[in-house]
């Protein structure tokens, strides 16, 4: 169990994306933080990300384990697709 409520989670989590947006963007990608809901971080890949064949392991390996390394290990996220942003409730 996260021992923090989402709306502590918002500002690290959101310094956290902001250290990883640069290197996404060296690949022509970015990322926009959206919210946290019970503890799942939702975000949004743009850029050359939607559609990259790599935004799995983006996700997976990078912007998770460093939320998970920099805040808590049970930290998931997911990418919301163009368009969904106000569906978040419904993933």
């Amino acid at each position: 169990m996260i021992p923090f409520s989402d709306e502590e989670l918002m500002a690290p989590v959101a310094t956290v994306i902001d250290k990883i947006r640069p290197s996404l963007a060296l690949d022509g990608g970015d990322i926009d933080f959206l919210t946290v809901k019970n503890s799942v971080v939702y975000v949004q890949l743009k850029g050359a990300c939607i559609g990259c064949s790599s935004s799995g392991s983006t996700l997976k390996y990078g912007v998770e384990r460093a939320l998970r390394t920099d805040i808590h290990p049970e930290l998931t996220v997911i990418n919301v697709p163009q368009g969904m942003e106000n569906s978040i409730e419904s993933l």
